[in-house]
């Protein structure tokens, strides 16, 4: 009888998802992410494939046969589509950038389109290729409607690649470091050289004044804007050189890393007080404009930390000024190390970062085969980001994404004689622990259908709509008889479908979201790895923890799980559930690459 009313008064513990009227007032730890690329969804109007402009493909950008080129997604498409995102579970879309980009730039024969969004010329509208700015408010206006939130894409290190150097016009210019080619004060045959802090003293670092005097020509490089580009950026102070490093090519070591370009763009000076206040300014307008509610923001690790010191809290004070109390801001700091990820949240000060730890950890375990163990040291650095082991709660968890590549494509290469069956059976598994482990699950597009692709960057990039690029389409996708040449919108997908069900159970599950987590069972070797999920005391009723158990290997697995001795009964949320054998044992049987989730209460009297 004890048992009996546990479990009842365990499943009258379990809330609704949030409706629409309360969107903003989730917390960032409750959201389900969908991110996507406008141009790779979906095509809702044809008429703006050009981006209003002439001539050929290397004018306007688009040629829907080309990885490297626009292919035709938009706004509209995105907003048509709106039902199939969130019949999935998502609750907020990452939009991968939508301002108006260089269409093409890049080395002769070597060029391609700016279709992903990240080399801006104008920071202050849409670019035309996905429509107007009346759409995007349309997209917004009808996420919101559906208590969808909508995070921005944004990027402050760098422009679109305008600015070029006199001592190496037509190729790429090495970096030159400020040991060799100090910054300098006008005045004198070089001026006086000011190294410190990447451009002088804290005096020199007050007032934009002082920065103009580091304007000789004659530093590193001297950079010029080619004829007919003079104005091409907006605002009109972007199109200024001394707004920006002008050192060259950053190697991606030492100071290179901040004050280099960026594969080539043009590297924003970042330090500058002018620059600091302009980009408050534009991303600020855009919070104020379209009520966005959150920034993912590209580059992270190659800026300033002063930077972001400033930048981020301006931010979330203007989200807050706009009634958005929960604004989440997430940074990309590309490193599968959870130690130096945390170091970002000390110095830089972001509330949250992209957890590319996480990526690795589970593309090791899952895709590659290794022990389930080696989750433990990811979740064991949890309390090393600032604010605690509760700030996980808020990073952004991914497998694959569309730089680094589909995770369906990692498990594939570690599996090549794999059947399909147990590939998709590794996907799903993957899956299972981005829903239901500690941290804000956030899907790639396509990756719920199964898409593989050939490797990163262009290679991971399929549009959902149907594709005319034969390297996508003669792709073998995972759990579909489909390729990417027809529309990929399959709700009945086994993918679609796995995700759809344990998005149910979070969103009805609180712990899931907002319980911390800490690990029960890890073996050496493929088989458990088990966690329990724990909300703060007083908010759990009945509750005592959410045990979920995986087995990553290949054969069914029999185990004990430690539990909390006080649990006495569970209850089955994901499998069948036993009950404790014996005070802290729980027996536990999961098929291959299976998934249990369990609800542990104690006895109600």
């Amino acid at each position: 009888m004890k048992g009996l009313l546990a479990a009842t008064m365990l499943m009258a513990g379990l809330s609704a998802p949030a409706t629409a009227q309360d969107y903003r007032d989730r917390p960032a730890s409750d959201e389900l992410i969908y991110f996507l690329l406008p141009d790779r969804f979906e095509n809702g109007d044809p008429a703006n494939d050009l981006g209003g402009l002439k001539g050929g493909r290397l004018d306007h950008g688009f040629d829907p046969t080309a990885k490297g080129f626009f292919l035709g997604g938009d706004l509209k498409g995105l907003t048509n589509r709106l039902d199939y995102i969130q019949g999935m579970g998502a609750t907020a879309i990452w939009l991968g950038p939508i301002y108006r980009n260089k269409p093409v730039q890049g080395p002769k024969g070597e060029e391609s389109a700016g279709y992903h969004g990240y080399w801006i010329t104008d920071f202050t509208t849409v670019d035309p290729h996905f429509g107007t700015e009346a759409d995007l408010k349309a997209f917004i206006a009808a996420a919101h409607a559906r208590g969808m939130k909508v995070y921005l894409d944004i990027i402050t290190n760098h422009t679109a690649d305008v600015i070029r150097y006199r001592e190496c016009p037509d190729t790429a210019c090495a970096y030159r470091s400020r040991a060799d080619y100090p910054f300098t004060r006008r005045g004198g045959p070089r001026g006086e050289p000011i190294n410190d802090r990447f451009l002088g003293d804290a005096a020199e670092h007050q007032t934009a004044e002082n920065y103009a005097r580091l304007s000789d020509p004659r530093w590193a490089y001297t950079p010029y804007v080619p004829k007919g580009e003079e104005r091409v950026k907006k605002p009109d102070w972007l199109n200024d050189p001394i707004y920006y490093n002008n050192r060259g090519d950053s190697i991606f070591k030492g100071e290179s890393s901040i004050l280099g370009d960026f594969v080539g763009l043009d590297d924003v000076m970042t330090a500058h007080p002018r620059v600091v206040q302009g980009m408050i300014d534009i991303y600020g307008g855009w919070i104020d404009r379209f009520g966005v509610d959150g920034f993912r923001i590209d580059t992270a690790r190659h800026v300033n930390p002063e930077f972001w010191q400033a930048f981020v809290p301006a931010m979330l004070a203007r989200a807050k000024a706009n009634g958005i109390p929960n604004f989440h801001i997430f940074g990309e700091v590309l490193d599968p190390d959870a130690g130096s990820l945390a170091r970002f949240t000390h110095v830089d000060r972001f509330p949250a970062l992209l957890d590319f730890a996480f990526q690795s950890a589970v593309q090791k375990v899952v895709a590659e085969g290794a022990p389930p163990s080696g989750l433990t040291r990811l979740f064991y650095m949890d309390p090393l980001y600032a604010g605690g082991e509760g700030v996980p709660l808020q990073l952004p968890t991914f497998l694959g994404n569309h730089d680094i590549g589909r995770f369906s494509t990692f498990v594939r290469k570690a599996n090549p004689d794999a059947s399909d069956a147990e590939q998709l059976a590794r996907v799903k598994l993957a899956h299972s622990m981005l829903l239901l482990l500690r941290g804000v699950p956030t899907i790639y597009s396509g990756d719920e259908q199964g898409f593989v692709g050939d490797g990163h960057d262009q290679d991971a990039r399929e549009p959902l709509f149907p594709s005319q690029v034969a390297v996508y389409n003669d792709n073998r996708l995972l759990g579909t008889a489909a390729t990417t040449a027809s529309a990929n919108f399959d709700t009945a997908h086994p993918l679609y479908r796995h995700i759809a069900a344990l998005a149910k159970l979070r969103a009805i599950e609180p712990s899931l979201r907002g319980g911390v987590q800490r690990v029960l069972n890890a073996d050496e070797e493929p088989g458990l790895f088990a966690v329990a999920r724990r909300l703060p005391e007083g908010n759990r009723g009945p509750f005592i923890d959410t045990i979920i158990a995986f087995n990553t290997s290949s054969k069914p697995l029999k185990a004990n799980v430690m539990i909390d001795p006080r649990i006495e009964v569970t209850k089955s949320l994901w499998g069948n559930c036993a009950q404790p054998s014996a005070p802290g044992t729980l027996p536990v049987e999961i098929e291959p690459f299976g998934t249990l989730v369990c609800a542990g209460a104690v006895a109600v009297q």
